[in-house]
């Protein structure tokens, strides 16, 4: 018997189904990873099985008694709540003055994810805080945990542990990443959301990379075909008395069916062009930090930190959250002090800088300004002048939406502004602060081929595995 099932579902949010009449069955013990576009409904699709939202159609069962735990993708508003009690939220005692099989539970849930039970959530990190929702959702111990981009804000080892957690969880998992190394690793099965549609893929995640791109240039060729009969019926109609004869009222009421198959066809998303302008070479050293020490009250975050980085290196920055990896970052660019020590920068560097926090986006502003400084509706690009619309369609913001606020976007919308934004302006260094957090697959691929050309140099702080091993030396 499966643990959840969705039957014959369907689900919208203006014109376009988000599920079209879809069926899925997940099993106990099983992994399944949803792929899909930004946008497609993939976290739409998991509130539906949580039972936060209910479908315009069709039924979502879930087995009679099976607990269901869910981590959302965006991390918790900071309260003055302990770590303490927003774990302990997450069992069915709700409190601390539940059974004392939950309150150990919820210990080593804590101690397993090296949690500060006494700590405030409004005193933690996005990552952290995201640690704290990930424990909330595991106590319960579930019978179908649904994990929507789990590893986002998560450092490595963290990432490692939860791989290693899940693969030991005897529940179902249904789970969204597009971090591939965590796909290759946990998924039994991928199941994506293409345009209302789930399809099943045997195989690993590197078997479904191949498999949809071959059904991708079989589907583009058949549409090929499919516009080319339309059209030639088209020109056949357009003759005039012909078509009207009696013995071709057949062939008119074909044409009216093809007509109405191309209407109530789906195009898949476009991809993001993803170009970075390079500006000439900056001189031959880059960098060159003497004995820097950074400290924060009394804590130094770095000490004693001495390197060289030259011209054309591409290197990459991990760690665990809260070292200070931002914080060398922002050395290096000249965005902090160091208490002691020295920075030297290079010659004619021209840095295009990627934060984490997006800081550089103004929430306020509307998509178009963040890009144009609100300096009129032209940018120049590689010497050209180029209209804001034009120029944003390739970052996939159609021309109707330029006017509304960026606080009207999702994680996923905002990353691809901000690369909008930096690819706006030549660069010979660019400086990349998880850069990967919320970006489909696509997207990453796409920025992933581009960043590995870049000929200037490259600093990036990154957790996601696949992408320094493609990029970084």
């Amino acid at each position: 018997m499966p643990t959840a099932r969705l039957d014959k579902v369907s689900l919208s949010f203006g014109l376009k189904p988000l599920l079209d009449n879809v069926d899925l069955q997940i099993r106990k013990a099983e992994r399944v990873c949803l792929l899909g576009r930004n946008g497609e409904g993939k976290s739409s699709l998991l509130q539906l099985i949580a039972g936060t939202i209910v479908p315009d159609s069709g039924e979502v069962w879930v087995r009679p008694g099976a607990k269901v735990a869910s981590l959302a993708q965006e991390v918790s508003p900071s309260s003055d709540e302990s770590v303490l009690d927003v774990v302990m939220g997450g069992t069915s005692g709700g409190g601390i003055d539940g059974d004392w099989q939950a309150a150990l539970q919820v210990d080593q849930v804590i101690s397993r994810l090296e949690l500060d039970r006494d700590a405030p959530m409004s005193a933690l990190s996005g990552g952290w805080r995201r640690r704290v929702m990930l424990g909330r959702a595991l106590v319960s111990e579930p019978d179908l945990l649904l994990l929507d981009e789990p590893t986002n804000h998560l450092d490595i080892e963290a990432i490692t542990w939860l791989e290693d957690m899940m693969i030991e969880f005897a529940g179902a998992l249904l789970f969204i990443s597009h971090d591939r190394a965590f796909v290759r690793r946990l998924a039994t099965r991928i199941v994506e959301l293409d345009r209302g549609q789930l399809r099943a893929w045997p195989g690993t995640y590197d078997d479904y990379v191949l498999q949809k791109r071959a059904a991708l240039e079989v589907e583009a060729k058949h549409a090929a075909l499919f516009d080319k009969k339309l059209a030639q019926e088209e020109v056949w109609i357009r003759k005039g008395v012909q078509a009207r004869r009696t013995r071709n009222e057949g062939r008119v009421r074909a044409l009216e069916q093809l007509r109405i198959q191309r209407r109530e066809r789906r195009e898949r998303i476009g991809q993001v062009d993803v170009r970075v302008q390079e500006a000439g070479p900056s001189g031959k050293l880059v960098f060159e930090a003497v004995d820097v020490t950074m400290t924060f009250g009394a804590t130094p975050i770095i000490k004693d930190f001495s390197a060289r980085i030259m011209r054309g290196d591409r290197i990459g920055i991990i760690g665990p959250n809260g070292c200070g990896k931002s914080t060398l970052i922002k050395l290096l660019v000249g965005e902090l002090t160091p208490t002691a020590g020295t920075i030297r920068r290079g010659t004619s560097l021209m840095p295009a800088y990627f934060d984490q926090q997006r800081e550089q986006l103004d929430p306020s502003k509307s998509i178009m300004d963040n890009v144009t400084g609100g300096s009129g509706e032209t940018i120049t690009i590689d010497g050209q002048a180029r209209h804001v619309s034009s120029y944003l369609r390739d970052f996939l913001f159609p021309p109707e939406r330029l006017h509304a606020p960026v606080s009207m976007l999702s994680g996923g919308e905002r990353n691809r502004l901000l690369l909008a934004r930096l690819f706006a302006k030549p660069s010979n260094l660019l400086v990349m602060d998880e850069p990967t957090n919320d970006l489909d697959a696509d997207t990453l691929d796409l920025l992933e081929e581009m960043v590995a050309e870049y000929a200037g140099t490259l600093l990036l702080v990154s957790h996601d595995r696949a992408f320094l091993d493609n990029v970084v030396q």
